[in-house]
């Protein structure tokens, strides 16, 4: 025992083995070049899309999902591919769409028939225009056309072209709380005729009166405005138009007043609507 306390002791070297670069090793450097091409990528992507048009980025877009005629609706052979060629009755498949003008897919039909009524549209927007600007163009012939011309506004609206026709202060469209025509409401029945009977459109009549005191044991605006209205519809047959031009014919009473106060005589009124022919 007492040898080996005089033993020299064994010391143990533990060696500490470094890693060149440890946690700064080269794995950085993808991750790098993965950033770098994805910004690289990014910018191209800019680039192209500020220089090139609308018909060059839908070829490129085409050429990254090109249309395989594999299937029935995008052509292909004979057979389990189904049709007849890719040439589907001398028309290219587009964007898997196979079928030729004359026998067109129901897409194809309802973009057709979306485009044909925008085409539409447009037309009956400037048929409705140059009524109004017919109309208005009246007011430069004579000061008295232009005094007649001073009782009507117009608008055009989804329903149609309104022309509206409104009493003034000494000058009202109708007799007192009646519905017979004054002379002045006699004269723009005329203009208005003239001008209407240049188109096709049916016609839609609205007549409108201001509010009545509430103490009234007969409040007579339902049928004033109605009576009002008819009277404006005969006085435009009588003037030119025909009976089956009017679609219809209303009195309003005094529900849609245009002033704060309903009882003011300017909701004393008329309209005269041109209706779209789509409607």
């Amino acid at each position: 025992m007492a040898g080996q306390s005089n033993a020299a002791p064994v010391i143990i070297k533990r060696k500490k083995v470094v890693i060149a670069g440890g946690h700064h090793g080269g794995a950085w450097k993808v991750a790098y070049a993965d950033f770098v091409t994805a910004m690289m990528a990014f910018f191209m992507l800019m680039w192209l899309l500020n220089a090139t048009t609308e018909k060059q980025r839908k070829g490129i877009a085409d050429y990254f999902s090109p249309t395989i005629p594999i299937n029935r609706i995008s052509g292909g052979g004979d057979g389990a591919f189904g049709g007849d060629s890719v040439m589907s009755e001398k028309s290219l498949a587009q964007n898997g769409t196979g079928a030729a003008a004359d026998k067109p897919t129901k897409d194809r039909q309802a973009n057709g028939e979306a485009a044909g009524n925008t085409a539409a549209k447009a037309e009956e927007q400037e048929r409705l225009a140059q009524v109004e600007k017919a109309l208005l163009a009246r007011s430069g012939e004579s000061m008295t056309m232009e005094r007649l011309l001073r009782h009507v506004v117009t608008k055009v609206t989804d329903e149609g072209l309104v022309i509206e026709l409104f009493d003034l202060p000494q000058a009202p469209l109708f007799d007192t709380d009646a519905p017979t025509p004054t002379a002045t409401l006699r004269e723009l029945s005329k203009v208005l005729a003239d001008v209407l009977a240049a188109t096709e459109n049916p016609l839609a009549v609205a007549g409108y009166v201001r509010s009545y005191p509430k103490i009234l044991k007969d409040n007579p605006v339902w049928p004033l405005s109605a009576d009002r209205a008819q009277a404006m519809r005969l006085l435009l047959e009588n003037d030119g138009l025909t009976d089956n031009r009017f679609a219809r014919v209303t009195g309003f009473a005094d529900r849609k007043p245009l002033t704060p106060d309903p009882s003011v005589l300017r909701n004393n009124r008329l309209e005269v609507v041109l209706l779209r022919s789509n409607r």
